[in-house]
């Protein structure tokens, strides 16, 4: 089936060039490729790609014109729904036009001036081809590229002169050796304005700011200079030195029809960086705004700033608007554990300032139900799930120690929360609880954001097994798998993380770090702690888990053109148990497969290793690893409306780091791992509804580690779609 869908796009798409012609009137004709081209190697033709006006009709896939060819299938008729209906999906064909080609060719010599090919032109061509097609090339004519030779300031006004020199400024972007570029300029008129912003000057703007430019007949180099000009208000005609102010008052008033601020002034005024007394600071106000936009009960700020007549002070008004303080919400969901339906609803409470102090105060009540399938020898075949969860956020550090002006300029949260997640199985019952205390914050630019588990406490209770469960997979002498016995065990975990994740839009990292069990064990040592019948240290009789855990995810997207990119992929973890542990938690181990891994495979359903599952009822346990690699290609490509697709190739698969008898093939070994990485192809269907993503991908593995045949190790060439196939829904990218 996937094989007849790719087949049937390149029939769609050769119906562009068959028939859209009949769209294009006399004396028209259909613009069919757009290229740019250089007389030179010193520039690259593609960044000048997003200046060219008009261009083709789009491309699936950087291949195929395929909304060009839907539209071609229209009849001629529009009074029929049918045709309406392609027209609308489809893509007209685009008409070349002269004049967006001359202002295009404008358009590149403007750019390349500005780069410093101050006598860059660009031409275009026109090749006709056949069925009224045309192709248009743009070749680019930069010339010799001007360079800066030398830099003066010609600074005005005395009082800025003399706040610069004790700032120690001087040109940064522009200096002698660099190119010419004007978009350089100008980024050093705003570095200039930014400094005198931050510094009091609260009129000051950039245009205050010039540059003159001096070339020599038959030289490349360009003398500049950059003058800063003295005030000049409308309607005078002599200048005057511009004012710095300093912040006099700063208050605070309720806006928005609120009767007053239901927050303690002391609140206020650790969010309010707008200080009396001293200079007015442009990027101190833009934080005040950012601090107070995070806090839940704040619904908007309004920062106004009003001149004393006569004086060089400001006084500041801080108007807020705030939220509601109590919401309640009710949330349905439906849920599918690998084919077991059913539904899950949560009911949550929110208190947004709890001590009055923007603090966040949230309970959280959720059940769930599913029907399981499938089970035999158990008298129940349901699953239910109920679960509280409690948490109060507050919007700073709460540190000891640290001083109250650091904790004021910081943008932290820190977090205390405790749960209670009870799961009842036909198979057993399992109780979860946790408690953590975290602190969240972000840099400057916002790019980067960092999180800090001080303390995380785990305690998983199994009050009950069945006894079909246990006789069959615990007490079994020949079963003998210790993975599975270990998951069904009363266990305590204590641990300590760290987490690192940036984005720039392109580029995208996330790394983890987490430890557990240390502390204790080193205390049950100190003191000769009691150990269990296996040797483990036990706190009040339950044993510890001990381990350390590092992932790193990376992302790169490279863009094509306005409707295709490609985004690359590499995830790797690795975790170690060790000290009180030989096997890693069953929440804490690895599983591929899934929507976000190698899609060729449902969710656990690949590795560790050359393993393969032979008991499907506690696969989902043995198929578990210790490292994961995960390394994933996609081309993504709009469509037509809120439609996007994919074509990817996954690859990856987990390994467990010790031997274990019930996971034969499962070892992660330097000399075999790279046979053991699974291969998976697919396409994906997305809807890109803004506020969220639907996403359905359709994978087929190409290389399977896990086989018995040659036919089963290379399904790229031996597809069998009932085995092969795996169909994923999620919400979001899977990377």
């Amino acid at each position: 089936m996937l094989r007849r869908c790719l087949a049937l796009l390149p029939a769609v798409a050769l119906l562009a060039g068959c028939s859209a012609s009949r769209f294009v009137p006399d004396g028209s004709w259909m613009l069919d490729d757009v290229s740019v081209e250089s007389d030179t190697k010193e520039l690259h033709p593609g960044q000048f790609e997003p200046y060219v006006r008009q261009k083709g009709n789009a491309k699936w896939f950087s291949l195929l014109k395929l909304p060009l060819g839907v539209y071609s299938l229209a009849g001629s008729d529009t009074t029929k729904w049918l045709n309406r209906t392609l027209r609308n999906i489809g893509e007209a064909p685009v008409l070349f036009d002269s004049a967006q080609a001359e202002r295009t060719c404008a358009d590149l010599a403007e750019v390349m001036r500005g780069m410093g090919y101050v006598k860059g032109t660009a031409d275009y061509a026109v090749e006709h081809g056949r069925k009224k097609k045309v192709d248009v090339v743009y070749t680019l004519h930069p010339g010799p590229r001007y360079h800066v030779d030398s830099i003066a300031c010609d600074i005005q006004d005395e009082a800025i002169a003399a706040l610069l020199d004790s700032l120690g400024y001087s040109p940064q972007r522009i200096r002698p050796g660099r190119p010419f570029v004007v978009s350089e300029l100008d980024a050093e008129r705003e570095h200039v304005t930014d400094l005198l912003n931050n510094n009091g000057y609260f009129n000051f703007h950039k245009d205050f700011i010039t540059f003159s430019a001096d070339t020599l007949s038959g030289s490349t180099g360009v003398d500049l200079t950059l003058s800063l000009h003295k005030y000049l208000r409308g309607g005078d005609t002599e200048e005057s030195p511009h004012r710095r102010y300093t912040i006099g008052d700063v208050t605070f008033s309720a806006s928005g029809g609120d009767e007053k601020i239901p927050l303690r002034r002391g609140v206020l005024w650790e969010n309010t960086l707008i200080e009396p007394g001293r200079p007015y600071d442009a990027e101190a106000l833009q934080k005040t705004y950012n601090r107070f936009g995070r806090l839940q009960i704040v619904k908007y700020t309004n920062i106004k700033f009003s001149e004393r007549p006569d004086s060089n002070v400001l006084d500041c008004n801080i108007g807020i608007s705030t939220n509601k303080i109590n919401s309640i919400s009710f949330q349905p969901e439906g849920t599918n554990t690998a084919g077991d339906l059913g539904a899950a609803a949560s009911l949550t409470y929110e208190n947004r300032n709890i001590f009055r102090g923007a603090e966040t105060f949230s309970v959280k009540l959720r059940g769930a139900f599913e029907a399981i399938t499938g089970l035999e020898g158990y008298q129940n075949q349901d699953y239910e799930e109920y679960s509280l969860e409690a948490r109060l956020t507050f919007p700073r550090f709460l540190v000891p120690f640290l001083s109250r002006e650091y904790r004021r300029r910081s943008t932290a949260v820190s977090e205390l929360s405790a749960s209670y997640n009870m799961q009842n199985r036909p198979e057993f019952h399992r109780r979860v609880f946790t408690a953590a205390w975290r602190y969240r914050w972000n840099d400057n630019s916002g790019r980067r954001s960092y999180k800090f588990d001080l303390l995380d406490l785990n305690y998983i209770y199994m009050p009950w097994i069945s006894s079909t469960f246990r006789e069959n997979y615990l007490d079994d002498v020949s079963n003998r798998n210790s993975i599975l016995r270990y998951n069904y065990e009363d266990l305590f975990i204590m641990k300590l993380g760290f987490g690192m994740s940036f984005n720039n839009g392109n580029d995208a990292f996330k790394l983890n770090v987490e430890t557990a069990g240390n502390l204790l064990n080193g205390v049950s040592h100190a003191m000769k702690g009691k150990r269990n019948s296996l040797g483990q240290y036990t706190l009040f009789n339950i044993a510890f888990a001990q381990y350390v855990k590092g992932d790193f995810d990376y992302t790169h997207v490279f863009n094509i053109d306005r409707n295709n990119n490609v985004a690359f992929h590499f995830g790797l973890g690795i975790a170690y148990p060790y000290g009180n542990s030989s096997i890693l938690p069953f929440e804490k181990r690895y599983f591929s497969g899934g929507a976000n891994s190698v899609r060729g495979w449902s969710v656990r359903g690949l590795g560790p290793g050359s393993f393969k599952g032979t008991d499907g009822a506690i696969d989902f346990i043995n198929q578990t690893g210790d490292l994961k690699l995960d390394l994933s290609l996609e081309l993504r490509s709009f469509l037509f409306w809120k439609v996007y697709g994919a074509v990817f190739i996954d690859a990856g698969n987990i390994w467990t780091l010790r031997a274990y008898d019930e996971q034969p093939g499962g070892q992660f070994k330097f000399d075999e791992f790279y046979k053991q990485i699974a291969v998976a192809y697919g396409l994906g269907i997305r809807f890109n509804f803004d506020f969220f993503i639907l996403r359905f991908d359709f994978g087929m593995k190409a290389v399977n580690p896990a086989y018995d045949s040659k036919e089963e190790h290379y399904p790229v060439f031996h597809p069998d779609f009932s085995r092969d196939f795996a169909f994923h829904f999620a919400v979001g990218l899977p990377f």
